[in-house]
């Protein structure tokens, strides 16, 4: 039995310190040499304050900044430690009634606008953190942000194309504008 015992023990003990403490000891070096930004979170500051990530969405509620997607977190919106989809079916009533309460939402605070609302507005993310809408939807709500600032619509149009980043290499994903930088931005033009 000891002749058993000591190699399986020492075994487990050398895969333990390579795995579970040189290994993320050497990915993380890695990776804060090579991707400092991320690996501290991809923090945005303004001055000396944090005011969120660029990596996680924000609930704003203001008519007069931009809004996100939906959040499918518990138990409060865009919480980074319940990240996760809703898991909700296109029929079921709870995401028909989300859908319809943001409707209304966006309806209310802008009620001249007719255009159709795109679905990113209405619908979370798979992991309901997401901190991007597509430039549709900015562009959607631009005519709101305008007049309640008192900005010139063409003025907010061009602060949309200013913080659209495009595909990834120029072939991954979709064009996408991240809310929370697209709010700094209009906050600093317009405090």
């Amino acid at each position: 039995m000891k002749t058993l015992l000591r190699p399986a023990l020492s075994l487990f003990l050398a895969l333990t310190l390579i795995t579970g403490v040189l290994y993320p000891l050497i990915v993380m070096g890695v990776g804060t040499v090579l991707y400092p930004d991320q690996a501290r979170g991809s923090v945005i500051q303004r001055g000396d304050v944090a005011v969120g990530s660029s990596l996680i969405g924000q609930n704003f509620a203001d008519p007069r900044h931009f809004w996100g997607r939906l959040s499918a977190t518990s138990p409060q919106p865009n919480n980074g430690l319940a990240s996760g989809g809703s898991n909700l079916g296109p029929e079921n009533p709870a995401l028909i009634d989300a859908v319809k309460g943001r409707l209304d939402a966006l309806h209310q605070a802008d009620p001249d606008n007719h255009a159709p609302v795109p679905v990113d507005l209405v619908t979370a993310s798979g992991s309901g953190l997401d901190p991007d809408i597509t430039p549709a939807a900015a562009y959607y709500q631009a005519a709101r942000v305008a007049r309640l600032r008192g900005l010139p619509q063409a003025r907010v149009d061009a602060l949309i194309a200013e913080q659209t980043t495009g595909r990834q290499w120029g072939i991954l994903g979709e064009p996408r504008v991240n809310v929370l930088r697209l709010n700094l931005a209009l906050d600093a033009l317009h405090g």
